[in-house]
């Protein structure tokens, strides 16, 4: 005997955007064919902030669309308000989708007398409502241990591999994958696994107690190779540009770059664009201005995550296994 209808734990799918990263929501809505949850999101002339909606979302399954990238703590402060506005609302499930999460690299105490900023975010993010969060790529993965609530961490290197493979990979002479620095060299193994490549290291010595740091020598052989060079986020373009100095020093013929977040501070975008690089792949985790995107021109490539983060929403909703998405 057939029933005919589901059982729903929660209400219907309701996309909630914050006004960090409008596009995305958008793409995410209109991949699941849903429209955004109508809402006012007012900056008083205090720089408070005031949110209030549209229409009731009682019972229903919520997810709250909002990268941390800067203005950081407006973005912030918009998320927890956000949540807490759901939460008194009486919404079913409240889901933090968070493309890029700020303060994911004070994750431990490497120094005396400095906090972890990092758990103290994630604290207030469930205090404020969260059922369950979303997230990509975080800088160090132990953040996932500083949350209580369930969620998933997700990974956009598929995405930029798929892109690697379509659009590069025939094209290339000899391509070798590099790691920016040693900390990112698992992932670097990660991608040559996936894309059938060698790979190389920098390894890089820091020498102060500031964000410059000294890189040195290159592990692995690229003289004669094109290089892409992958890192999880471009901020200040520092260690970016020492990679590419260093391998055009050993030889390198071509130089892509692939990184999951432009988060792009100060002049980074500048810093970046007089590079000798061939094409810079990203994606859409923290929306890139207007004026970087015209300093790099048709080099640019801006994979977006709505669709992968458009199926997991899905699969949340409907209880099924998100890690089938990825073959896992």
């Amino acid at each position: 005997m057939s029933h005919t209808h589901e059982i729903k734990a929660y209400g219907d799918i309701v996309l909630f955007p914050g006004t960090a990263s409008p596009e995305l929501a958008q793409k995410i809505a209109d991949y699941l064919k849903k429209d955004l949850c109508g809402r006012d999101v007012i900056l008083f002339p205090n720089d408070n902030l005031f949110i209030k909606l549209h229409a009731s979302v009682r019972g229903q399954d919520v997810y709250v669309i909002q990268t941390t990238s800067r203005p950081v703590h407006q973005n912030l402060m918009e998320l927890l308000i956000s949540l807490q506005t759901l939460r008194l609302d009486s919404a079913a499930r409240i889901t933090a989708v968070l493309p890029y999460l700020c303060y994911s690299r004070s994750d431990k105490k490497d120094q005396p007398r400095v906090p972890i900023t990092s758990r103290l975010v994630t604290d207030m993010i469930e205090v404020a409502g969260a059922d369950r969060y979303m997230t990509l790529d975080p800088h160090a993965g132990q953040v996932q241990g500083f949350f209580s609530i369930p969620g998933d961490v997700l990974t956009a290197s598929h995405t930029i591999v798929e892109y690697i493979q379509e659009n590069l990979l025939g094209k290339l002479t000899a391509p070798v994958v590099m790691a920016v620095d040693l900390g990112f060299a698992k992932k670097a193994r990660n991608y040559a696994a996936d894309l059938d490549l060698p790979v190389a290291f920098v390894e890089k010595r820091r020498v102060a107690n500031d964000s410059n740091a000294e890189a040195l020598n290159v592990i692995g052989d690229i003289d004669g190779c094109d290089v892409i060079i992958v890192d999880d986020e471009v901020d200040t373009g520092g260690s970016i540009a020492q990679a590419i100095n260093l391998a055009k020093e050993k030889g390198a013929r071509d130089i892509y770059l692939a990184f999951i977040h432009p988060v792009f501070s100060a002049d980074a975008a500048q810093k970046l664009a007089v590079l000798d690089i061939k094409e810079i792949i990203t994606t859409d985790t923290v929306p890139i201005p207007k004026e970087s995107k015209a300093l790099f021109g048709d080099r640019l490539q801006i994979c977006s995550i709505a669709p992968m983060l458009s199926e997991v929403i899905l699969r949340a909703h409907e209880g099924r296994s998100v890690g089938e998405l990825f073959d896992e």
